[in-house]
């Protein structure tokens, strides 16, 4: 009975998943401008699997963001900032998730003041996508902001990701964050 209580434990979690998997790929093969779920004016997609690349680095934004990020790359990003190799290669993708920036109460009451701050609620996933031939007009970068897994459907948002962008130095490659080794 154990073992036939664990193959079906075993097979619902794997069906579970497997089904998530194919959602996943589904979206990401639908082509350029019939998919729903990209974002404005750059048809950027969340990439399947975003959430395991390698860690770049965190950030905190204070001001009226007040926001905690985690920054990631694929696999081309993050070569590139490891070797340091600007600008990015084709095919560079680096996403940001991004949460509320709040105090652990459970923490501060052991430490017995406030000097904890954790993630809170999520708040957005921007995706930073390298093609040059593409996104020729901003840079070579292509702009997208999620909210609970869905595009921003305001282009005045992601227009306003390249007016930020075009502030850093040229030698950046038009991207803010640096790599934490």
């Amino acid at each position: 009975m154990k073992n036939r209580k664990l193959f079906s434990l075993v097979f619902v979690s794997f069906f579970v998943g497997a089904t998530s998997a194919l959602s996943v790929a589904a979206g990401a093969s639908t082509s350029e401008g019939s998919n729903a779920e990209a974002s404005p004016v750059f048809g950027v997609t969340l990439p399947p699997g975003y959430r395991d690349w390698g860690f770049v680095s965190v950030a905190h934004e204070a001001g009226n963001n007040n926001d905690i990020r985690a920054i990631l790359g694929n696999d081309v990003a993050m070569k590139a900032l490891r070797e340091g190799t600007l600008p990015f290669p084709e095919g560079s993708i680096i996403v940001r998730l991004a949460y509320a920036y709040v105090p652990s109460e459970r923490n501060n009451a052991i430490f017995g003041r406030e000097q904890s701050f954790v993630a809170g609620t999520p708040t957005n996933v921007q995706v930073e996508v390298k093609d040059s031939k593409r996104y020729a007009s901003t840079g070579g970068w292509g702009y997208g902001q999620f909210e609970n897994g869905k595009a921003n459907p305001s282009v005045k948002i992601i227009n306003s990701c390249f007016a930020c962008h075009t502030k850093l130095p040229a030698a950046s490659d038009l991207i803010f964050t640096t790599y934490s080794k």
